[in-house]
């Protein structure tokens, strides 16, 4: 089980050097801090075109005392620091077992394969490191054999890809499905192929000991160094299940990689989910553990189908829209309330079927247990909203999501972090509002920890241009969308392309993919238009990268952790200051707790948020010292809005303009 902090009665936990420390511990320090990174140091030596930054360097100072005194750092780091080896190389040199958590799997794996060697080479670090995903990343043997054994596929190239899956599998040595390159990621078969942390069989299992997830709690247990990402990190800390049980009581430091998307994942983790999803996976698994382990059972698949049929119906009573909704408003629906109670009355008689057939297969047990911490969760809408929660639901094509979220996870947060003394470095792009921490600290209930700002290398004032179109109207307007298009499109030619206009909806999106069509076929240009959702994330940017003069339109997916350098991205289009929608359930409940501290909601949570998102979006433009480019905002709020100075002035150093014609001038000069 994971402890942040020991059981009452227990010692503190022993934090043990691990072996590869024990042998680096007699290595004398090799140079300070100052020398790896001088113009003649290791890095100097290594990297083709190394230059010093002094930011980097006094971010890994202060990483290094944080880490020596076990103490809480926050660090802002612009575009171009270099703050994943300001954090690698103090960590490496730690002699302690750290932690890296990055917000996404992207970041996770680049960290592995790309930049942890080539620091660990360069510093000649005899440092051991893994890669620790949650269980659904790996290949599990016993599901694969079940998935083709039963042969259920959807299709020919579903059928395909499990052979090519199980052909993987023999040859691989780490199960992680990121290196089968032959399916996509996105194939269906890989939710049959791996397991959950609902049906995983634990010891049961009988391929327990060639498990490539417990392969990878072994590893991670040996290594100095061990990554993960967020999702698995508070996972762990609230379920106790992925792997990080023993390995964070016994490591010293625990860094934050993009951290500005911790609250919003502790917030989903620190509440209670159910789905409907849940339910149809149950049914078809205890299917499948029946069909090898109980087929004279013939009361089960009656059962099972009205299980379904139950949640199904349970979808269809919030309405055929997708969205979020309230408790309240969920209640409200005639048939929500009543098809609630139909699917627990139905899965209480599937779990009563189940249980008399849990002693003839590990597998039919797991199902029967699942099928009860079903029963608990949906149980919970039946009864009084708990103090200090928000209920909602949010529908998706085909299931509904039941939540309920904590108003505030600084509490939580703060208990986690509490017990043994160890270092926790907090560092991101976009973590300060004109270089103040106070929300992100008050977020997460750090207190008044050390913290710095250290503003991007880049001369901003002579490669980028900040635009704030004068004229456009109101963003409730129905003409907005088509008011920024229309005042974006001479930029847009002047750029040649090599456009991202990141909106903040999908309506927004939509309507300006229809607008931009529409120019792009009147002006006769021969310019590929991509659009979120018409592929994978990693094939429209490979796309756009390759073309080097096309028009992406994305909406929330393409504000972060995109990185496109070079001619092919020089305009960047935000339609809007990108506030949260004010109906979103979660957000209103804060909004009225805060106002009943008496505290001014907007802006203390909601514009802080926002500054934080426009400076996401704003870090996709210039991404390396050769880099030029303009950054549209077309909300009229960030120049007549008293809290639009604030956006304004978080922003980087960029040149100031309200005018076309110095947009226009910019792009001609950068011919």
């Amino acid at each position: 089980m994971l402890f942040l902090c020991p059981p009452r009665g227990q010692p503190p936990p022993v934090v043990r050097c691990p072996r590869a420390f024990r042998r680096f511990s007699r290595i004398p320090a090799l140079t300070s801090l100052q020398e790896i990174f001088s113009p003649d140091g290791p890095f100097a030596r290594a990297i083709e075109g190394y230059r010093v930054r002094s930011q980097q360097v006094e971010m890994a100072e202060r990483i290094a005392a944080a880490i020596k005194s076990n103490s809480v750092f926050i660090a802002e780091a612009g575009t171009g620091t270099g703050k994943t080896f300001a954090y690698l190389v103090p960590a490496l040199r730690s002699n302690g077992k750290v932690i890296v958590s990055t917000g996404t799997k992207t970041l996770q794996d680049q960290l592995f394969n790309k930049d942890l060697p080539m620091v660990r080479d360069i510093l000649r670090a005899p440092a051991q490191i893994a890669l620790l995903k949650g269980r659904a990343n790996y290949v599990c043997h016993y599901h694969l054999q079940n998935a083709l054994g039963e042969g259920r596929f959807l299709s020919r190239e579903d059928a395909a890809d499990a052979r090519r899956i199980a052909a993987f599998a023999r040859t691989t040595h780490s199960g992680d499905k990121a290196e089968c390159l032959e399916v996509n990621e996105n194939s269906p078969v890989w939710q049959q192929v791996t397991s959950t942390r609902d049906n995983c069989l634990g010891q049961d299992c009988p391929n327990y000991k060639e498990c490539f997830v417990m392969q990878a709690r072994k590893a991670a247990m040996a290594a100095d160094l061990v990554v993960v990402n967020h999702h698995l990190f508070f996972a762990d800390v609230m379920l106790r299940d992925e792997g990080m049980a023993e390995l964070l009581p016994a490591c010293n430091t625990v860094i934050f990689d993009e951290a500005h998307q911790l609250p919003e994942v502790a917030s989903l983790f620190f509440g209670d989910s159910i789905s409907t999803a849940q339910v149809l996976d149950l049914v078809r698994d205890a299917r499948n553990e029946a069909l090898t382990h109980a087929r004279d059972c013939l009361d089960l698949p009656p059962a099972g189908k009205a299980a379904e049929k139950a949640a199904r119906d349970l979808r269809l009573a919030v309405g055929v829209d997708a969205g979020r909704f309230s408790a309240a408003q969920l209640h409200e629906k005639p048939e929500f309330d009543a098809a609630l109670t139909t699917l627990i009355e139905s899965l209480e008689r599937f779990a009563a079927i189940l249980e008399t057939q849990a002693e003839r297969a590990e597998g039919l047990e797991k199902c029967w247990q699942r099928a009860g911490e079903l029963l608990d969760h949906l149980r919970r809408w039946q009864q009084p909203e708990e103090a200090g929660y928000v209920y909602w639901g949010e529908a998706f094509t085909q299931s509904l999501q039941l939540n309920a979220t904590p108003l505030d996870v600084a509490g939580i947060f703060r208990k986690q972090m509490g017990g043994h003394p160890r270092a926790w470095i907090f560092t991101s792009a976009t973590l300060a509002v004109q270089g103040r921490f106070h929300h992100y600290c008050s977020e997460m209930g750090l207190g008044e920890p050390e913290s710095a700002c250290w503003q991007s290398p880049f001369d901003y004032g002579k490669q980028a241009v900040l635009y704030a179109p004068l004229g456009m109207p109101e963003p409730n307007d129905w003409r907005f969308t088509e008011a920024v298009v229309e005042a974006a499109w001479p930029a847009v030619q002047a750029a040649r392309g090599g456009t991202f206009f990141l909106c903040t909806s999908l309506r927004a999106m939509r309507r300006t993919r229809e607008l931009l069509q529409e120019k792009i076929e009147a002006a006769g240009l021969d310019v590929p238009l991509l659009v979120q959702g018409e592929g994978s994330k990693n094939d429209l940017l490979q796309r756009f990268r390759f073309h080097g003069a096309a028009i992406l339109v994305g909406s929330q997916s393409f504000w972060e952790g995109v990185d496109v350098r070079g001619e092919a991205l020089s305009l960047v289009v935000i339609d809007k200051i990108p506030f949260a929608p004010p109906d979103d359930p979660v957000l209103s409940a804060r909004i009225d707790e805060m106002k009943k501290q008496g505290r001014n909601a907007f802006i203390e949570y909601q514009l802080p948020r926002a500054v934080i998102n426009v400076k996401q979006g704003a870090g996709r433009l210039i991404r390396d010292e050769s880099d030029r480019g303009v950054l549209m905002i077309c909300d009229p709020r960030m120049l007549t809005k008293p809290y639009g100075r604030k956006v304004w002035q978080s922003l980087p150093p960029m040149q100031r303009t309200k005018e076309l014609r110095t947009v226009l001038e910019f792009f001609a000069a950068s011919r």
